[in-house]
């Protein structure tokens, strides 16, 4: 009590030394104070700018070293080429195969379109149904569904091979994306589960009310309000299939099947130098579609992350 008084004091005599002061002075006063906050932002800006500089400077250097020769790229930390050229993209794109690098484009998202697909709407039904209804043994499923994802994932390759192998689905894309029908990744599951238990079911029940069912709830209710976490999910998906590796390396071996994480692998020759500004070249045009992506739904993206809350 003492120390509250003492604050409501000190905080009262602030306040009759600023009514005290002249015009003048006030406006002195204020002054003073923009220019402080001008200069703490300032600051707060340029430490942020380098900062941002430094992490990305290795991208920028890779766009810039597939304009330099094969030669320069190494000798020089600049990111301007001296020799600029355009062979790196040019013989890049025809590849060292009978296939263009737009083949293995092709194949990329032959696969990742529809293990994104799989993933929205697996995730998406399951986290509903753990969100909205009360089934038998929820908790322990949902905590079952929890220890998933802390299993990593190199324990079920060898099961998953074998079973995949008896299936007769070795050398397909099928491996890549079956299991996302079942919403085997746990993570976006748990998200979404938290997205919707921060909504209230009032328009859910309204809905009821008026004789829609599950479904009908689901997809013309449910979804319209959590399509931020949606995309959120769809664009996790999409950068880490479009990045993965080990797992077409594992399930596909016929080299028109391969997508351009392997293209690039297979592009670096192991008994030649390799042709650096031919693989950072295909590298930028592989790594474009997840920037664009990116950008397009960042604000669908930061809002997924929060929590969920009906906009009225």
């Amino acid at each position: 009590m003492q120390g509250l008084g003492s604050n409501m004091k000190d905080t009262a005599v602030g306040t009759n030394k600023y009514l005290t002061m002249s015009d003048e002075e006030q406006s002195k006063e204020v002054q003073k104070t923009i220019r402080r906050e001008k200069i703490s932002a300032g600051i707060r800006y340029t430490i942020l700018l380098l900062v941002g500089g430094l992490m990305l400077y290795p991208l920028f250097w890779m766009f810039s070293a597939a304009f330099k020769p094969n030669q320069e790229i190494f000798t020089s930390l600049n990111l301007w080429p001296a020799h600029f050229t355009l062979e790196g993209f040019i013989n890049g794109w025809k590849t060292g195969t009978e296939y263009t690098f737009g083949r293995y484009i092709f194949n990329t998202f032959a696969y990742v379109i529809p293990k994104v697909l799989l993933t929205v709407i697996s995730s998406t039904i399951v986290a509903y149904g753990f969100a909205r209804f009360d089934v038998p043994w929820k908790k322990f499923w949902f905590a079952t569904l929890i220890a998933t994802i802390l299993l990593p994932q190199t324990v079920l390759l060898i099961p998953q091979y074998l079973m995949f192998r008896e299936m007769g689905m070795l050398d397909s894309y099928m491996p890549l994306y079956l299991p996302l029908a079942f919403a085997t990744h746990g993570f976006f599951v748990f998200m979404l589960v938290q997205f919707l238990r921060g909504i209230p079911t009032d328009m859910e029940e309204a809905a009821m009310i008026d004789g829609c069912n599950s479904w009908q709830v689901l997809w013309h209710v449910v979804v319209p309000v959590i399509k931020p976490a949606i995309i959120s999910v769809a664009l996790f998906q999409f950068m880490w299939s479009i990045n993965d590796f080990l797992g077409p390396l594992i399930y596909v071996s016929s080299v028109d099947k391969y997508p351009i994480a392997l293209a690039l692998k297979m592009s670096i020759d192991v008994t030649e130098g390799a042709r650096w500004n031919e693989i950072l070249a295909m590298s930028s045009i592989a790594i474009l579609p997840s920037i664009l992506v990116f950008f397009f739904s960042q604000k669908y993206f930061v809002e997924g992350l929060s929590s969920g809350s009906v906009k009225g």
